[in-house]
């Protein structure tokens, strides 16, 4: 156990390594976040793409996580963590200028984009796995939830902030012009990730196979009830979020009538929303406790994603328009300021040694059913229509509130107490 004191209390000093890994996370972000609108904008315009198609294509961008997410853990765990960084943002950067040459010359089609979007996929991985195992090398685990609310606060504001960019670059310039944009977005932070000063120790060599090290992560995970929490959490509310999405997306550009433009400025005032759940993580969790925390965050982005199929083409554009940046603005609150506690119960619950393999199990099942999700609402909206099918994926996405309040996760208080030591071993307490 660390001391008793409490982490959410305490207002460290992060430094400027810390700053440089924000800004890199951050740029980072903003580019995935720029394509997550972009990608399917110029499958629709400029391929005239299907709701299904522009559901594979959501699938393609997920299917890394279910394929890759374990054994880049186990790699993760092996190496240091900043090379692989730096290499994923540098391999996305130029995955994503070939796609831009390739639209400019007019020889992109639809399969070379589901395979791009697959290989940038895949970086992701690569750089999402890594950064979260890096940021205790970076940040004493002591100051963690002040570190995370930062960076989630920058995560969520590009998760909302990014589509909305998107659609303003594809508005007023095109949907090629806002991929190369996100292409200068990895360049950014791969530059400042090489800044970090702080030494990264090299990871002792087990001597076990590579699939050994894979089981006990895996055994890890499935030992703590806490984690199994996380993972049932995240795992449901991805899989029917990302059903809505990539059928709202065509919903709201063929039946609401929303230009690109509009779609992106309806995504970026969302932002707000998202960057104040970051912000209030710390203070939320000291006042109520991260288990209630966790169960109102549950409902509010459930419940505020169910008015969506509600929206109907006869209101008034302003009401539209009001309605789904409230929409969006309350659901980013509670994606972020949950995601914050999470991750930070995940790393205080996990030894360093462990953290790849834990990372990549958790990523490897929350994102790895967002493909699940895309295709089969693709699917489900091209046979029942966009409207349909989001009231369906709607409904889905009540079982993330049931799952919650049914695990060990709405009995916390402060994660801290929680905690166990950077090198635990392999079995954590029990959490009962």
């Amino acid at each position: 156990m660390i001391d008793d004191e409490s982490i959410s209390a305490r207002r460290p000093g992060l430094g400027p390594d810390f700053a440089r890994f924000w800004v890199a996370q951050g740029a980072s972000s903003v580019g995935a976040q720029v394509s997550e609108l972009a990608v399917p904008l110029l499958a629709v315009i400029v391929l005239h793409a299907s709701a299904a198609e522009v559901g594979f294509l959501g699938a393609a961008r997920w299917v890394p996580f279910l394929v890759l997410a374990l054994p880049l853990g186990v790699l993760v765990d092996r190496c240091r963590r900043r090379p692989v960084l730096v290499t994923a943002d540098v391999a996305r950067a130029v995955l994503t200028v070939a796609v831009v040459v390739l639209a400019f010359s007019g020889r992109l089609t639809l399969p070379t984009l589901v395979l791009a979007v697959g290989l940038l996929g895949a970086g992701t991985v690569a750089f999402e796995v890594a950064y979260q195992s890096f940021l205790p090398t970076v940040v004493h685990r002591a100051h963690l939830e002040r570190a995370n609310g930062r960076l989630q606060a920058t995560a969520s504001a590009a998760e909302v902030g990014g589509p909305g960019l998107a659609g303003l670059l594809v508005q007023v310039l095109s949907a090629p012009w806002a991929l190369l944009a996100h292409a200068v977005t990895y360049v950014v932070s791969a530059v400042s990730l090489v800044g970090i000063a702080t030494p990264e120790r090299r990871p002792e060599r087990s001597g076990r196979s590579a699939l050994r090290d894979l089981g006990d992560g895996l055994l890890f995970v499935r030992r703590d009830p806490y984690l199994v929490g996380l993972l049932g959490f995240a795992g449901i509310y991805n899989l029917f979020a990302q059903w809505v999405m990539v059928l709202f997306t065509v919903h709201a550009v063929r039946t609401l009538g929303l230009t690109a433009g509009t779609l992106g400025i309806v995504l970026g005032l969302g932002a707000v929303g998202a960057v104040l759940g970051a912000a209030a993580a710390p203070s939320s969790v000291r006042r109520f406790g991260a288990g209630p925390v966790m169960v109102a965050c549950a409902a509010a982005e459930c419940l505020a994603l169910a008015v969506l199929p509600l929206v109907d083409v006869s209101w008034t554009a302003p009401v539209v328009l009001g309605v789904l940046v409230a929409v969006f603005a309350v659901n980013g609150a509670g994606t972020s300021l949950s995601s914050v506690v999470a991750l930070t119960l995940r790393q205080l619950r996990t030894p360093d040694e462990l953290l790849g393999r834990v990372n990549a199990t958790m990523r490897w099942l929350s994102y790895g059913v967002v493909a699940v999700g895309a295709a089969v609402g693709g699917v489900v909206g091209e046979a029942l229509g966009t409207r349909t099918g989001i009231a369906i994926g709607c409904a889905g996405t009540l079982l993330t509130v049931v799952w919650v309040v049914a695990s060990p996760l709405r009995r916390i208080g402060d994660p801290a107490l929680l905690a166990v030591g950077p090198s635990a071993g392999a079995t954590p307490p029990s959490g009962r």
